[in-house]
């Protein structure tokens, strides 16, 4: 075991947790011991790219705290395409692998590959793992995954994976044996999402093939319309890559205010434009979770997580506000610990 210089006992370990978006990159340096994670530092910098090197802000951080190289390393992977279904250690064959999941995931599993290489040269030897948002939704049942196109389609991997699976994974965790039969999570950030919890495992989800459906975020639309993909194709003769920028960096809560995917900006500014991105925020938000209600059966509770779930109050009640038919349930407010998973997946494999 290697002295993390802060005096724990030898039986812990540290751990580096590398959490990469489309353009930021989060990460932390955890202490792991058993169930037990304590982040000793989290910082952010931006993704690795032509103008970034992040590496050597991790390694500036941890030379300035005194810490030493990380015992193992974790990798938040969005997407692991349709034959990486498991949090696993990396390897060249995983690595030839996540090139194929790129196809799955433009938006966030480049930047992350890059990030896995960049970190596989800085820390060479020390154990790394990917711990994917698929994962936790496995589970799904046929009828959840499966999406209504040809056989020949759907035999290619085109379903619904589903994607937030480190954070839903975080809630199921914090809440242990007070988690209740049937849950549904709302995982509302930039990125948004819900989940279907019946007896602590995915079963309905609104990511679908890739992280652009389901909900309005902050600048994807969530579920939309194919006709509409057709209608701009056929009359303004848009392209994959214009259509790609439409639906990832253009759409939700920015298309819908004009300019702005932040949701404290948005309550701030008083116009017609930004109200309206709300209304339907909250609106499309309500009618997701009384789907999963469905899928559950009914609902025993409702769980808020993510920047706005969890700090934006005004949308929570707003969103409340609509599903009183529903009748009683519990509402609880969690802090998601994606990193905090990433840590614990990752000392658990590295240590297999």
């Amino acid at each position: 075991m290697r002295a993390t210089g802060t005096g724990e006992a030898a039986d812990t370990h540290g751990v580096l947790a590398l959490n990469v978006g489309s353009s930021s990159l989060k990460y932390g340096f955890y202490r792991v011991k058993d169930d037990h994670c304590e982040a000793l530092f989290t910082a952010q910098a931006d993704a690795p790219g032509s103008d970034a090197d992040p590496v050597a802000d991790i390694l500036k951080a941890l030379h300035e705290r005194d810490l030493p190289m990380p015992d193992a390393v974790g990798h938040r992977i969005v997407h692991g395409g349709p034959n990486i279904r498991e949090h696993a250690l990396i390897d060249d064959d995983l690595m030839e692998r996540l090139e194929e999941a790129k196809a799955f995931a433009p938006l966030h599993v480049p930047p992350a590959v890059e990030m896995v290489t960049r970190a596989r040269e800085a820390f060479p030897g020390i154990p790394q793992v990917a711990c994917f948002d698929t994962a936790f939704h496995a589970t799904l049942p046929l009828v959840a995954k499966t999406l209504p196109l040809p056989a020949d389609l759907r035999e290619g991997g085109i379903e619904r994976y589903g994607f937030h699976g480190l954070s839903y994974e975080s809630i199921v965790r914090q809440l242990g044996d007070a988690l209740p039969s049937r849950t549904v999570i709302a995982h509302l950030g930039n990125g948004a999402s819900l989940c279907a919890v019946l007896d602590g495992k995915s079963v309905d989800t609104t990511m679908g093939l890739t992280p652009t459906g389901g909900i309005v975020m902050g600048t994807r639309p969530g579920d939309l319309d194919p006709g509409v993909l057709l209608y701009l194709m056929r009359e303004r003769s848009y392209d994959a890559a214009r259509l790609e920028k439409l639906v990832d960096r253009e759409s939700g809560l920015k298309g819908l205010s004009g300019g702005t995917s932040d949701m404290r900006r948005l309550h701030e500014m008083d116009n017609e434009a930004s109200r309206l991105a709300q209304d339907v925020f909250v609106h499309v938000a309500r009618k997701q979770i009384a789907s999963m209600v469905a899928s559950l059966g009914g609902i025993d509770l409702l769980v808020f997580t993510g920047g706005i779930g969890e700090n934006d109050a005004v949308t929570r009640a707003a969103i409340l506000d609509g599903l009183r038919w529903i009748g009683p349930f519990e509402c609880r407010v969690i802090r998601t610990e994606e990193d905090e998973q990433i840590a614990r997946h990752t000392w658990r494999l590295a240590s297999s």
